[in-house]
């Protein structure tokens, strides 16, 4: 599936590229993502501990496949990434409920993560603002995004960065950002 967009920032930070993930990076950004949930359990968190056991509830291949999913590139090594999704996925209809449904120009961030060697290097943070001010998609006016709603360092890393708290539920807190562009 084609998206319409334009990527207005080709690389971000210390010259990391920003490419579209293709099928060839599947098995890196599946590592990358089991590599984040272990470095979650390790610090007592339990978010995204189903990778950890096989269960992918945002269908990381399949996003590729769309083309949702953006990797940043250090060289040849895949050292972030994220997902931008054009449509809501069932995860983000439990959230959003009908907000999810109305057509409202909304694009869904999802699993934002970054190798741990590049922790602390401010590649979290450039990640999530290209994602507000570097890419473009057609008629999308607003990232969404969640968090558990326990995780206070989380939550306010995007309170910090623009985004608005809409509410919680379910124990997740659920925020927006208009685009930029």
């Amino acid at each position: 599936m084609t998206h319409a967009f334009n990527i207005y920032s080709k690389s971000i930070n210390d010259n990391f590229q920003v490419v579209q993930a293709g099928p060839e990076d599947t098995e890196e950004v599946l590592a990358l993502l089991v590599e984040t949930a272990l470095w979650l359990q390790s610090q007592g968190s339990p978010q995204w501990s189903a990778l950890l056991h096989g269960e992918d509830s945002h269908n990381t291949p399949a996003a590729i496949q769309r083309g949702d999913v953006f990797v940043f590139k250090k060289e040849a090594e895949i050292a972030g990434m994220v997902i931008l999704m054009q449509k809501p996925s069932p995860w983000d209809c439990q959230l959003w409920g009908d907000k999810a449904h109305a057509q409202d120009g909304a694009l869904y961030l999802h699993r934002l993560a970054i190798r741990r060697k590049y922790a602390q290097t401010g590649l979290g943070k450039s990640i999530l603002l290209w994602s507000i001010n570097g890419i473009k998609f057609e008629h999308k006016s607003l990232v969404r995004l969640d968090c558990g709603a326990g995780n206070r360092t989380l939550n306010a890393f995007y309170a910090r960065n623009g985004f608005s708290h809409v509410g919680e539920t379910d124990g997740f807190s659920i925020y927006e950002r208009a685009v930029e562009l």
